[in-house]
This record gives C-alpha cells, structure tokens and sequence, in this order.
C-alpha cells in the first residue's frame, strides 16, 4: 500500500525507514501538514498518516474518500483533528496508536512540575550570567501537598504513582475508569479543582472537555495553584489562564500544549515575528513554562509510535485491525 505521511519532521522519517517493510508499503514523506489546501498532494494515496495538528475536518474528509483513500492513521493517541462521523459514513478505517509510552508523557509532567516549582529554567538562565543571586527561586516541598489528577488512564496512573512516591496526597478524577485499590482518594471534578495544591490534566479533548479549565474552574481553585498541561490544548481557555496569572490566582502553569498550537509547534519560527498575541502574552510570565508537544518524544515512544502506525496499515490490508486501535464515530458523540 502507498503511505502518505504528512507533517513530518526528520526524526520521524528516520525511524519509519528504520522499521517499514518496504516488501509491504511504500512510505512518502511530506512536509506539509493535511488540510483543504494540501489535500490535492494526496494525488491517488490508499491511506493517509496523520498527527496531532493536521486538519481532517469534514470537507477533507470526503476529499480523501473520493481520491480513493480507505484509511486514515492517527500516529497518536488523540483523534480530534478527524471528523469520525463523516469517516464512518464513507466506510473509512480510522485507527491510532492509543499508547506508545505512558512514561514518556508522565515524566515529561513531572519534569514540568518540578521545574516550574523550583524555578530551574530560570536558575539556569541567571548562572550562565554567572549570577548566584537564589532571590526569586523559593520552592515548596511536594511532600505533603495534594495533587489533582484529571483523567486515570496509563499516563494519568504513572503521573498518580509518581506524586505518590513523593509523599503527596493524591486525588482522581474520572468519569470513566474505576475505582483500583491504589491509594488514592476519587472525587468529583469541583472538589478536585477546590482541594488541590497541584492540578494536572491527563484527559482527551473532547467537545465536553473542551475548555474544561475556564474562568470558572479557576475561580474555585486555591490561590497559587499549580496547573500542569500535556494532553491536549483545548482543554484550558487560554485567555482566562493568563486572567488568573494576572490576579496570583494561578501561581504555576506548566505546558506541552496550546489551544492554537498548529501554526507554532513543530516548526522553527525563531526568525519570524509571533502573530499569536494571546501565546506572546503567556511568554512574558515569568512562572509560565512551555515546551513545544514534547512530552512525548522519547525514542522508546517514538519506536512504538511507528511500529504500531505500521501494523495497523500492515493489519488493515488483511482485513484485522486491532479493534483497540480503532476510532469510531461514537468517540466523537
């Protein structure tokens, strides 16, 4: 089968050709992310391969349809970027990699807290000034302090298993999952947002998620809370985050994702003036932290995103993908 890739980065290029079979696929790299203006480089591709901010809205689509492409591969967890129902009414296979590496992601968070908590990316800036001066760098101890996981799928367990290890209260919040005989306490999302010192966001975007964390969460939160973002973007209004930065509402706020992200991340833009007011104005913060979706990027994760892109491709030419790779339009409900 002919394999579109779009949006890909050197590094993604490298491990695709480490692993394809070229007996069984042959790989096309593009540059360019999928949406309406790139759908014509398709030309007559069997499948599509995707990432987070590529656009496969409606109209794109059925545009893949009628240029005969069958099936569309996520090489991520997410699938907001792709309109399920309309996929589902064309006959369309949409399938992702659900889990690559839960640690990555997880260590990723911790490395976000830990570094926001004790100022290290600013500690770091003073000494290559050879600036000693530790005014401005005061921490706290996590030990003790209550940390609120949203979500409590495998990144949001190994998140759980690492606070706890640090001697922290940990509460839970999921619509979903059950209940285990970890230690940890459940509750409800408003008492979760009420009672913690530390919030992380380990969820999907949905269209009920969407803007979970808004003005309202952040008004019912302790003062100087810490906020932590490596799921998806869309989940905090951004606008209203930089409100409660401005009031000392919001003490901390560690991300890997922003809500605009698609004309940002991935790229080199350090020559180019920032359109984005909005991300402009979360860099001034000096207690705001952003990496650019890498919480991810691990080799080990990267392997297992491109082994799995592959099988599912391998798998649907036989005619039995992995039904837990699988996306339908129900997801999307």
């Amino acid at each position: 089968m002919r394999l579109l890739i779009f949006g890909t980065q050197p590094y993604e290029r490298t491990t695709f050709l480490k692993h394809q079979d070229p007996d069984q696929h042959q790989l096309v790299f593009l540059d360019a992310r999928l949406s309406q203006h790139t759908l014509p480089m398709v030309g007559e591709g069997d499948a599509v391969c995707v990432f987070v901010n590529d656009d496969l809205n409606a109209e794109v689509v059925e545009g893949l349809h009628q240029l005969g492409v069958r099936l569309i591969l996520l090489r991520c967890a997410g699938f907001n970027q792709v309109d399920l129902k309309t996929a589902e009414q064309f006959g369309m296979t949409v399938a992702r990699v659900p889990e690559y590496s839960p640690f990555a992601v997880a260590e990723h968070t911790l490395a976000l807290m830990l570094s926001l908590n004790r100022r290290i990316h600013r500690a770091w800036l003073r000494t290559r000034e050879f600036n000693f001066n530790l005014g401005g760098l005061m921490g706290f101890d996590f030990h003790a302090k209550t940390v609120g996981i949203v979500g409590y799928g495998r990144i949001g367990q190994c998140v759980a298993r690492m606070m706890h290890g640090l001697g922290c209260r940990v509460l839970i919040s999921d619509p979903v999952a059950q209940p285990d005989d970890q230690p940890y306490e459940w509750v409800g999302f408003k008492e979760l947002i009420r009672a913690s010192d530390v919030i992380t966001l380990h969820c999907p975007l949905t269209p009920t998620t969407h803007h979970l964390i808004n003005e309202a969460a952040f008004a019912a939160m302790k003062k100087g809370v810490m906020l932590i973002n490596t799921s998806r973007g869309g989940l905090v209004d951004t606008r209203a985050a930089i409100k409660a930065l401005k009031t000392e509402k919001l003490g901390y706020l560690g991300l890997d994702v922003y809500e605009e992200e698609a004309d940002l991340f991935f790229q080199d833009l350090s020559d180019r003036v920032i359109p984005d007011d909005v991300f402009a104005r979360l860099m001034t913060f000096p207690n705001v932290l952003i990496t650019a979706h890498q919480a991810f990027f691990t080799q080990e994760a990267m392997d297992r995103i491109v082994l799995t892109t592959l099988d599912n491709l391998v798998q649907f030419r036989k005619g039995t993908v992995d039904p837990r790779n699988l996306v339908h339009g129900e997801h999307h409900a």
